[in-house]
């Protein structure tokens, strides 16, 4: 890790200041490579936030274009941006942020050895996506890896945060919760979003991405935090381990 310099220690500085983070847990953000699996509703707030809090590199991952019913909810991208592959319009927005930010931007999907690589190259994942299959393998491969992964689903007005990390002996992971595809991930063009929600629960995860990175112990491992934007209630369950996990159980 080096040095902050002058103009870090002044636009960080309201972190800094919290004795969570100070000097130290800035630099280490500094130093931190966060890969983000979509950058749609969720992944456009994990993104900008990430890159505003200081994390040094990001991998931006996505296969799609940017089209009108996106800017309904993902804010990392524009009217301008429309035909664009949001991993291009994500980086502008990141970079436009903050221009020391170190953006690779990957516009295809990511699947077996090269998402193995990526995941190996990461400090911290974050699961953006509304894809059944690639949360699976995103989980199977962090677990392999023992890279922490963060979790968030968002959908009509509910929403669902979680943290997977294999180098807790304690942590559960994403197949603890749905061991099966039944409702596992259903996704918004079907059942449809308010545009807010994608908001709270992706912003949940780039705070628990941090968490994690500088290595704070009250975060969401062993738990999920689940949201009810129309009644506006948090609840936070307990999140058990299943004994017999094909994924984390051995």
């Amino acid at each position: 890790m080096t040095d902050l310099t002058d103009n870090q220690l002044l636009r960080y500085s309201r972190q800094i200041m919290l004795p969570q983070v100070e000097i130290d847990g800035q630099e280490r953000l500094l130093a931190s490579h966060a890969l983000v699996i979509g950058l749609g509703g969720l992944g456009s707030p994990i993104a900008l936030y990430l890159a505003a809090a200081g994390i040094g590199k990001l991998t931006l991952v996505d296969h799609d274009v940017v089209e009108l019913s996106n800017l309904q909810r993902q804010i990392a991208h524009q009217q301008s941006s429309i035909g664009e592959t949001k991993v291009a319009s994500a980086a502008k927005a990141t970079q436009a942020l903050n221009a020391d930010l170190v953006v690779n931007a990957v516009a295809h999907k990511l699947t077996g050895a090269e998402l193995e690589a990526a995941i190996a190259a990461a400090d911290i994942v974050l699961d953006a996506t509304d894809n059944f299959e690639t949360r699976y393998e995103l989980n199977q491969l962090c677990w392999q890896q023992h890279t922490p992964l963060v979790s968030g689903a968002a959908i009509r007005w509910e929403g669902q945060v979680t943290v997977f990390d294999a180098r807790n002996a304690n942590s559960p992971c994403y197949q603890c919760l749905y061991a099966s595809a039944d409702g596992a991930a259903l996704n918004c063009a079907e059942n449809g979003v308010i545009a807010p929600l994608v908001g709270i629960i992706g912003t949940c995860q780039a705070l628990e991405a941090i968490k994690v990175l500088l290595g704070l112990e009250h975060n969401l491992v062993g738990y999920l935090l689940h949201f009810d934007g129309l009644r506006m209630e948090w609840n936070k369950f307990k999140l058990p381990k299943v004994a017999n996990c094909p994924t984390c159980s051995g």
